[in-house]
């Protein structure tokens, strides 16, 4: 066994909070546009009328400009960077723990363990962050009010204000509305993903030998290529949840409606009105969101986890030196 295997520590909490922040961060930065076309598209009711056809990804986009200023596409970026840190460093290190409880007893863990893995750590994400966070996110976006316009002031002004709005309005319950419909969307995308991604990354492995007889991690731009196809998993899956998810969190109900009844009363009315094409409504944003957003979190986050990791070698080996 080589030195750097000997003195290799584990990966900590400090290095997902690190490692998954940034890579959230950049991807937000990137994708948020994306983000804001896919929900516009999903609560549209273009299409309804006999003989038209649904608004498409760049007429949607292009009317979002037109209206209310190109700054428009990142309306809902302040929730998202907000909550984008603790959502990677819960997604990667819950990922983590789930991944080591079911490993074997040489401490593998199979495929269909990793899947697991997934699931648990796309439901823990979902109900500790995403949820509220997309409530929060999605009323921002839904906004149709022009940025170019300052006497036209929108119901909620800024991440924070719209917290204190619904909160106060509608009660804290609120921001867990469609946590159930969260959790699956969130369980099947990082199930896909994560399962995606390690088989990918194993296959490629098998393919160039001496990276890992190296000890060398796979270059940044083959695991950027893994993580796009990996990402593009989980979107084609779910669809119509995530499409019910939107509506319903966006639709205020009276109080007493069970979440069951709303979700029935969506998915229903979307297939009388709509059709059954209504449930996909999004679907090329979300996969140009998430695809690509993943191809960006995975390399930067393998490259800051393996430059933590590096310092902390050096720090052993230096450490072994002394004694």
């Amino acid at each position: 066994m080589s030195r750097n295997s000997q003195s290799k520590k584990p990966v900590g909490f400090a290095t997902h909070i690190t490692a998954g922040g940034l890579a959230g961060a950049m991807e937000a930065l990137c994708c948020q546009p994306l983000d804001t076309i896919k929900v516009r598209m999903q609560l549209s009711k273009s299409g309804i009328r006999p003989g038209t056809k649904p608004r498409g990804f760049l007429a949607t986009g292009a009317q979002i400009m037109q209206r209310e200023t190109p700054l428009a596409l990142y309306k809902g970026l302040g929730a998202v960077l907000s909550g984008i840190v603790p959502k990677m460093s819960i997604r990667f290190a819950s990922f983590e723990q789930y991944k080591k409880a079911l490993a074997d007893s040489t401490g593998k863990t199979s495929t269909s363990g990793v899947f697991l893995a997934g699931l648990g750590a796309g439901t823990t994400e979902a109900v500790a962050i995403v949820c509220p966070m997309e409530v929060v996110k999605i009323r921002l976006q839904a906004q149709s009010h022009s940025l170019a316009d300052p006497l036209e002031v929108p119901r909620y002004r800024n991440a924070a204000h719209a917290v204190y709005t619904i909160i106060r309005e509608e009660g804290i319950s609120t921001l867990y509305r469609g946590v159930s419909l969260t959790a699956l969307r969130q369980a099947t995308n990082q199930g896909a993903n994560f399962t995606a991604y390690q088989e990918l990354k194993k296959f490629a492995h098998r393919q160039q030998p001496h990276f890992e007889q190296e000890g060398r991690e796979l270059p940044s731009w083959q695991t950027g290529c893994i993580g796009l196809i990996s990402g593009a998993m989980g979107p084609f899956s779910n669809a119509p949840i995530d499409t019910i998810k939107t509506r319903l969190q966006k639709t205020q109900y009276p109080p007493g409606t069970s979440a069951f009844s709303k979700i029935k009363s969506i998915g229903s009315e979307m297939f009388r009105q709509e059709g059954f094409r209504a449930f996909y409504k999004g679907i090329t944003p979300r996969v140009l969101r998430v695809a690509p957003g993943q191809a960006v979190v995975f390399p930067v986050y393998e490259k800051v986890r393996s430059i933590i990791e590096s310092m902390q070698s050096v720090e052993g080996v230096g450490d072994s030196y002394s004694e």
